[in-house]
C-alpha cells in the first residue's frame, strides 16, 4: 500500500505509492479516489496540467486567490526540487517553506491544499511534471511570490542564471504583499 507522510506545513502530504516491479518494468497507480480519501484527500480534481522544462528552469511561486487550487503533483520524467510555501494568513506555519525531492525514480507525489504557493526547480536535463488540480486555471486569479525571497530561506540549488518566465521574475516578496491578496488559513483537515 502507499505510504503517506505529513510535513511541517498543515495539510501538505508526501505520498509514496506502492510500486509493482517485474522484468518488464514497473506499474503504479498515480491516483485512486477511495484510497486517497482514506488519507484525507477528498477533493474532486477537475483539471490536469503537464509541463516539460529544461535544466535550471524555476517555475513559481504561484497561487490563485479566487478559484484556489489544491494540487497533487509528481514527476513523470527527470528530477525536480519541489517548493511549497505557506502563505495562508493565520497559519501556524505562515512564511515557512519546505522542499521535497521529486523524481521519476522515487515516484513521490505531493498533495498541496488550497492556499499555498508552489513552484519547482528542474535538476535534470529535462523534467516532465504533472499537476492534478481541484479548480480550473483562471489567469486573472493568479498571483505569486518572488521565487528567491530571502525571508523564506528556500534551499534552492546553486543556479547562476535560473530560467524564469517574465511574470515569475517580477513577483513581490511575501512581506510586500497586502494581506488582502493572501489566502486565509482554514484548519479543515
Amino acid at each position: 500500500m502507499m505510504k503517506v507522510l505529513e510535513t511541517e506545513l498543515p495539510g501538505v502530504l508526501i505520498i509514496e505509492p506502492h510500486i509493482f516491479n517485474d522484468a518488464r518494468g514497473y506499474f503504479y497507480e498515480t491516483f485512486q479516489a477511495e484510497r486517497y480519501a482514506q488519507h484525507g484527500i477528498k477533493e474532486n480534481f477537475v483539471q490536469d496540467n503537464f509541463s516539460s522544462s529544461v535544466k535550471n528552469t524555476v517555475r513559481g511561486l504561484h497561487y490563485q486567490l479566487e478559484h484556489a487550487q489544491g494540487k497533487l503533483v509528481f514527476v513523470t520524467r527527470g528530477h525536480v526540487l519541489d517548493v511549497i510555501v505557506d502563505i495562508r494568513v493565520g497559519s501556524p506555519a505562515f512564511g515557512k517553506a519546505i522542499t521535497i525531492d521529486l523524481s521519476e525514480d522515487n515516484h513521490r507525489q505531493v498533495y498541496i491544499p488550497q492556499g499555498l504557493a508552489h513552484g519547482f526547480c528542474v535538476l535534470s536535463e529535462h523534467a516532465n511534471f504533472l499537476y492534478k488540480c481541484t479548480d480550473y486555471y483562471y489567469p486573472a486569479a493568479e498571483f505569486g511570490v518572488c521565487w528567491n525571497d530571502p525571508d523564506l530561506q528556500i534551499a534552492w540549488p546553486a543556479i547562476a542564471n535560473p530560467l524564469l518566465s517574465p511574470k515569475d521574475a517580477l513577483y513581490p516578496r511575501l512581506k510586500d504583499i497586502d494581506k488582502a491578496q493572501l489566502p486565509i488559513f482554514l484548519n479543515n483537515r
